[in-house]
């Protein structure tokens, strides 16, 4: 393990780095001050972090608040997928397109402040980010497209996400996911801070916003509510190849960001349980996106034909003019030729009968084999 590695997983604050003392306190309250002692020292961490954070938030809010709320938002493209699914390579290649902005991981993790701290703080922060995130051998750069899902940990202390951080309170935190059991209050503090970061991201860029999210793939009514003229594209992949590389994930992940022991003693119940609700919301709210506004893909398509799916897309959804960015998208494709994925043993026969039991509809909708 590098000095990098093993300096984030003791004392890292993980998505907590941008999170005001206030907020800090709250989550701390109601997971009972429970931290386990080898976590100590990332909780000591955040909690000296938040000091500046509460400051520097109240004066941007008293700087920028009133550009940012007269801010008229462009329709966004949300990339849709559960996690493993090939979200991220997609994302990294829509934002070849100068066209479009995308938030990025100082922005995710300063939610808060990065108007006021990016341009000083982010290379610092940089410099001590491991080059590879720690699931996989894809770039983890502070300037590389990021997931707005992780932007809620220090906006609302409220997301699926902080399961990883708080395992014994995960049933608690999976309410976020698709927050169809969430309160009528709470949905409406995630609408108001989704808003709220985009409407930031839109003053700072001035361009239509790609953000993905694998909790968007189950919210897809929400965010029309918000976004009534958003545009969707969807990113499936073998469902045996999601199970995998998602626990894969979670075990290398969780680490990063935990304050209690992590249990991954039901990981399998876990894993099956999440994706079948995700796409039994998807599956049910997809029919509400207008005609024209949503496209689909593979993640084995995309890997064949990285230019011609990405084109599909780009026709598929009335975007700007392809032939613009294509040169642009073929340079980054061919810096990707020494790209490795990992690899996985075989899955048990048993638990792939229950994965084609469990994700049936999956499997069918998308003509993958079960067996």
């Amino acid at each position: 393990m590098l000095w990098r590695e093993a300096l984030l997983i003791r004392f890292g604050s993980g998505a907590f780095c941008g999170m005001p003392l206030g907020l800090w306190l709250k989550v701390l309250r109601d997971n009972r001050f429970a931290i386990g002692r080898p976590y100590w020292g990332r909780a000591a961490a955040i909690t000296v972090g938040s000091l500046p954070n509460s400051l520097i938030s109240w004066w941007e809010n008293l700087v920028y608040a009133r550009k940012v709320s007269s801010t008229k938002v462009a329709p966004p493209l949300f990339i849709l997928g559960i996690w493993r699914s090939g979200r991220t390579h997609l994302h990294n290649l829509l934002a070849q397109d100068d066209r479009f902005a995308f938030p990025n991981t100082y922005q995710v993790f300063y939610p808060q402040t990065f108007l006021t701290t990016e341009k000083l703080n982010s290379k610092l922060v940089e410099f001590f980010l491991p080059k590879m995130r720690p699931q996989d051998n894809v770039s983890m750069g502070i300037q590389e497209p990021q997931e707005d899902e992780f932007a809620f940990c220090s906006l609302t202390g409220r997301g699926f996400t902080m399961a990883w951080a708080f395992p014994r309170r995960a049933e608690h935190y999976d309410r976020y996911l698709t927050f169809r059991e969430a309160s009528a209050r709470e949905v409406t503090e995630w609408k108001s801070a989704l808003a709220w970061f985009i409407q930031k991201l839109s003053w700072k860029y001035g361009k239509p916003l790609v953000l993905k999210s694998p909790g968007h793939t189950c919210r897809i009514k929400l965010l029309l509510q918000l976004f009534p003229d958003a545009k969707f594209v969807h990113i499936h992949r073998n469902p045996y190849d999601v199970f995998q590389s998602t626990q894969h994930m979670v075990r290398k992940v969780m680490p990063w960001w935990a304050l209690q022991v992590p249990d991954y003693t039901n990981l399998d119940d876990g894993t099956i349980r999440q994706y079948k609700e995700v796409y039994d919301v998807f599956f049910e709210e997809r029919e509400l996106i207008p005609e024209g506004r949503f496209h689909e893909i593979s993640f084995e398509a995309l890997e064949a034909d990285q230019i011609g799916q990405v084109r599909s897309v780009y026709e598929a959804l009335a975007l700007p003019d392809f032939m613009a960015v294509e040169p642009a998208l073929r340079r980054y494709v061919e810096s990707l030729s020494g790209y490795r994925k990992n690899r996985f043993p075989e899955l048990s026969a048993s638990l792939r009968k229950r994965i084609a039991g469990e994700w049936r509809r999956c499997f069918e909708e998308w003509g993958y084999a079960p067996e």
